[in-house]
This record gives structure tokens, sequence and C-alpha cells, in this order.
């Protein structure tokens, strides 16, 4: 078996191989390693593995994970076969939810990659096809006559993921927004406004609305700014410090600095600013930009330090079973070329590659019909909060954001590169890390 047909076999889950030493899941040629046979450092798999490799598996684990949705949704049938799973008897049925929640984040994950188009290549036509699957889905969901169409407005959470899909449209301006019909345009627009209604919560929830009237402003013209503003100048003054904002005026020490917080304020304040947008008296929106781009910098180099040399990260905070969605900001961060130099991308490659392989392996992450279930590492659904259910769990999709790089990118061409605590475990010299003062 080649290494290549070996990596695409433990993509979908039928083979992966457990390092003889520190029993990380890895894929290799042979069907047996040990760490101790690599020349520098432990669980390097990404070193037997060219950029295009470790992109093809990438793809290959993407198409797992969005696949169900996109192709059921696309052909009306996701309320029919999507199941949905709730660890609270009192939530247990997300059925008014659950749906838009799959479509939001699968998109806001994939959007970038779709958003390189189709092409002759065989990634190309892959991504033809998710491109026709993602508008027909987008369609059905507010078609009124669609079996598939979805609640935007009915209880809170559907602000929630509205914004996820907003957020995915303006990651994928001419792919998705671009390919919509004109009546599916004005149903969408209706639809997002629709959620003007739900309050937000004193938290990252501000974002929710602010990302929906930043994609109102691009692509219609129309917006209410005070949700903009409210939530900007709020997150502004919850800053806390070396790259971390509070989740409303207190620190919580979770991944919503990266669901949620810091890649949607560097979208709407991409957006302000390409659209000429100034401040308030409470903020500058040139200075926020700038301050947000060195901020998110800083926490996406906190993050790469934080994956283990095993591919593990802490299992702290809440929405644990978003899995490897986690580290939607490192992989953003690499998009959108800003890492700091003591990051390299080749290392975020091999990083984020451990960390996808480790947890897609796990049996029971999917069921027997390819459908993700609650867990962290596996099946566990009492990782699970009540406000998770099945569609929840697409966030983890956040992760691929960095196949929106083409091929040619630095951050798939560079040779294999190990991440900082491999390389400080193996008793690497490196520099000292430091706080960002700002």
């Amino acid at each position: 078996m080649s290494k290549i047909q070996n990596i695409k076999l433990m993509a979908i889950g039928v083979m992966a191989v457990s390092c003889g030493i520190c029993h990380a899941m890895l894929p290799c040629r042979s069907g047996v390693m040990d760490c101790a046979e690599q020349s520098y450092m432990p669980c390097v798999y990404d070193s037997l593995m060219t950029g295009e490799e470790v992109r093809e598996l990438w793809i290959n684990m993407l198409d797992r994970i969005a696949r169900p949705v996109l192709e059921n949704l696309s052909e009306g049938t996701l309320r029919e076969n999507m199941p949905v799973e709730s660890i609270d008897p009192v939530n247990a049925d997300r059925r008014g939810v659950t749906h838009l929640e799959a479509l939001g984040r699968t998109l806001t994950g994939i959007a970038p990659w779709l958003e390189l188009g189709p092409d002759r290549t065989e990634e190309g036509r892959l991504r033809k096809e998710y491109i026709d699957m993602a508008v027909r889905s987008v369609s059905n969901a507010v078609d009124p006559a669609s079996p598939d169409y979805m609640n935007f407005s009915r209880g809170a959470q559907p602000l929630v993921d509205a914004a996820f899909l907003a957020h995915g449209l303006l990651r994928a301006p001419v792919q998705l927004w671009g390919r919509l019909d004109s009546l599916t345009r004005e149903r969408l627009v209706y639809e997002l406004k629709s959620t003007r209604t739900i309050r937000a919560a004193e938290s990252n929830w501000l974002l929710f609305p602010a990302i929906i009237e930043a994609a109102l402003l691009e692509f219609t013209g129309e917006w209410d700014r005070s949700r903009v503003d409210y939530a900007l100048r709020r997150h502004w003054e919850w800053y806390k410090g070396d790259g971390w904002y509070g989740d409303g005026k207190d620190f919580h020490f979770d991944y919503y600095n990266s669901f949620v917080i810091q890649p949607m304020l560097v979208e709407v304040l991409d957006v302000l600013k390409r659209q000429g947008i100034g401040g308030t008296q409470y903020y500058d929106t040139g200075k926020f930009y700038e301050a947000q781009l060195a901020r998110y910098a800083r926490y996406a180099a906190i993050q790469e330090r934080m994956i283990s040399p095993e591919g593990t990260f802490p299992a702290v905070g809440r929405s644990l079973a978003y899995r490897f969605g986690a580290f939607q900001a490192l992989s953003d961060v690499c998009y959108r070329h800003i890492l700091p130099d003591s990051v390299s991308p080749a290392q975020v490659r091999s990083a984020l590659t451990a960390v996808m392989v480790r947890q897609i392996g796990v049996p029971g992450t999917f069921d027997d019909n390819g459908w993700l279930r609650p867990g962290f590492c596996g099946h566990q659904p009492h990782i699970g909060e009540n406000y998770i259910s099945t569609g929840s769990l697409y966030l983890c999709t956040a992760v691929f954001i960095a196949l929106g790089l083409p091929d040619k990118d630095p951050f798939w061409s560079s040779p294999a590169e190990v991440w900082t605590s491999v390389k400080i475990w193996n008793g690497a010299d490196m520099d000292a890390d430091s706080a960002l003062d700002m």
C-alpha cells in the first residue's frame, strides 16, 4: 500500500497507527511507526509527507465531515436524514435550530476553500461540486416551500448560526454570495434581518449581530450600524492583555477567543475598513484594526504552543465538542498571512494535522451514516452542554480555513517542520516567549 493510499484510508477512518512509544495515532507507510525511529522529534508523521499529500489529507477530512450536511441539504433531505443528538432531556429536541447550526458552521469553515473556485484539477472539480451543493443548500434553507426551510428568528439560537452563515458569505463573496440567484439573495437578506428581533447577551454574542450587519453592509449597503458599534465598543473594553479578550467583562479560560471572538472581530473590522467606515467616540476603526491584527497573531502563537508533541491540546472550558474547531484562530491567522516571525506556516501545518488526525480517527466520532457525534475524543455525549446538538458539532470545520490558501502558498509548499512543543520537549534551544504589551 502506498503512503498516500494509506493516508486516504486513515482520513476516512479505516486506518490509523499507534506510535509505539507515545501512542499518538499516526498514518505511516509501513503500517508500523515508532517515534524513536525519527531523526529528531517524536510523532512527526508530517515529515513523511509532502505538502501536497498533507493538503490531500485535509481535503479528505473536510469531505468526510461536510458531505453529509451539504449533500442532504442541497437535495432537501437534511431535516429527514440528520440525527439530532443532545444530552439535556429538556433540550433533547433541537430540531428547531440544529439544521441552521449545521449549515452556518459548515460554510464558515469551508468558505475560504470554496472561494478558490473551480479548476481542472481533481481538487478543483471537487471544489466545484461543493460550491454547487453550498449554493443549493443556502437556497433551500431560505425557501419557504423547501422541506429544509430554516428558522432564523424563533428563539435565541438562530442569531448565532445566522452569524456563522454571514461569516461564511463574507469569506466566499464570489463563490457563495456571487452565485446566489436574485430571489435567493432577497430571501436571505430578509432572514438575516429577521434576527434583529433577538437580543444578544453581554458576551461574545454581541459579535453575532455585528457580523450579520457587516455582511448586510458588504452585500446590500443597508445596515444597522448601532449593532456593530456597540459590539466593537464593548470588545475594545473587554481586552484583557497578551492577545486575550474576556467573554464579556470576565476572562474565561476556554476557546471562545477562537470559536467566535477574534475571527469575527477581525472580519467585522475588515468590512468597515474596506467600506471606509470610520469609528466613534469609543473606538477608532483603523487603530482597532491594527491592534486586532497584532492581538490575533499573538493569540495564534499561543495556540500553536498549546499543541502537545502528541497532537493533543488542553481539554479546558466549554464547547469542547467543537473539537479541532478550537483552532479556527490559528488557521485563520495563517490564511491572512499574519503569523508572527517566530512561528512558521509549515510548523502550523504539521501541528494542526497532528490534532486533526488525533481526533478524527477515534472510534465513535461518526455514526454509522457518517454524521458527527458529540464528544472531544470519540463519542462522549456528556462533554456536550445542553446547547450542543448534532448541528453544533460542525464548527469543527473552522480548522480548514487555511485550505483557502492555494497549493503554492508556503503553508503548503514549505518543507515539513515540527511545532514548538515538539522542539522544546526534545531539547531544542529556542528563544524565550514573551507577552504582547499594547
